[in-house]
């Protein structure tokens, strides 16, 4: 019986499941602050087990060598918590953690889009945009568990900011970064006497990624703009993954899985153009797990930390 932590920044969720990939229990609750959370966690864990392994998906930063969630911006107050000792200590099983991104890299490989494939790339594409790495058949989380942070890397000198810099991947991909574009573009529209689609019911401060999208649908220019621009730099980022790692296929999730008829075009031809000819055949998709990806993340690293004590 594996047992899955995943551990966000307004809920907790501990899942059981044998590792045929079909969730037998589940216990959800608030994560109110750390202390709470951690009882209720290891109360669950009781109720839930005896476990084989146990596995924990967080928001980072982490070290995942040591066990320790290191003060995730989400989770305020979570400073250098030692959970995995903790578990081990209580359960005394295989306990291991990985960042969300490196777990639901292993989840859509062990179960989902990235199945039966052994160079698989999983991003993120939520609040921000990260990125997990199956290689050669292997989670390759690098020698500080920092691998694959794609998001850091800059495309240009102007555009939005995210991960800490001005036109950096997570600041024109993450659903952050596309609202942030939008609002340049919309500036740029309004001074031209235009008045966007999706600001006639808001204004440059409460419009979000989803007005944004329904705009686009409706056939409105400026956000067409924005993702058309938007696409053009996520394909300029997977050709860079593209080019130096040769994956198979690369999947990404939230904002671009729920906006892929606006982002797939733009993002495929760039793509197409700035990766060499082989690597630009990689496959792009989106995952195959849907709303389960987290709790299938966490079991994913429970499974992990059981094979390597096999």
């Amino acid at each position: 019986m594996y047992i899955g932590i995943d551990i966000g920044g307004t809920k907790c969720a501990v899942v059981s499941s044998s590792g045929d990939g079909t969730i037998k229990k589940k216990i959800r609750f608030a994560t109110e602050n750390k202390d709470q959370a951690l009882k209720q966690i290891l109360e669950a864990v009781e109720a839930l087990g005896p476990a084989t392994a146990i596995g924990i998906s967080c928001g980072g930063p982490l070290d995942e060598e040591k066990g320790i969630i290191l003060s995730p911006p989400n989770l305020p107050g979570w400073d250098r918590v030692e959970i995995v000792d903790m578990l081990k200590e209580r359960f005394s099983v295989p306990v291991k953690i990985r960042n969300d991104a490196n777990a639901c890299a292993l989840a859509e490989w062990r179960f989902g889009a990235g199945k039966g494939y052994d160079n698989v790339i999983f991003l993120t594409c939520g609040t921000g945009f990260g990125g997990g790495l199956i290689l050669n058949g292997r989670l390759y989380a690098g020698s500080t568990g920092n691998a694959g942070e794609i998001g850091h890397v800059r495309l240009s000198d102007h555009g939005p900011a995210g991960y800490g810099k001005i036109g950096s991947v997570e600041g024109f991909c993450s659903g952050t970064g596309i609202r942030e574009a939008g609002r340049m573009l919309a500036r740029e529209a309004l001074q031209r006497g235009e008045t966007p689609l999706f600001l006639q019911s808001k204004n440059l401060e409460t419009f979000d990624t989803a007005d944004l999208a329904e705009a686009a649908r409706r056939g409105d220019q400026t956000a067409g703009d924005v993702f058309a621009l938007c696409g053009r730099m996520l394909g300029r980022s997977l050709a860079i993954l593209c080019d130096i790692l040769d994956p198979q296929v690369i999947i990404i999730g939230s904002v671009y899985a729920r906006c892929r008829d606006l982002l797939e075009q733009p993002t495929l031809h760039e793509l197409k153009k700035e990766a060499l000819a082989p690597t630009a055949k990689c496959s792009v998709t989106v995952p195959l797990l849907g709303e389960q990806i987290g709790d299938m993340a966490a079991l994913a690293v429970a499974m992990e930390a059981y094979d390597e004590v096999r």
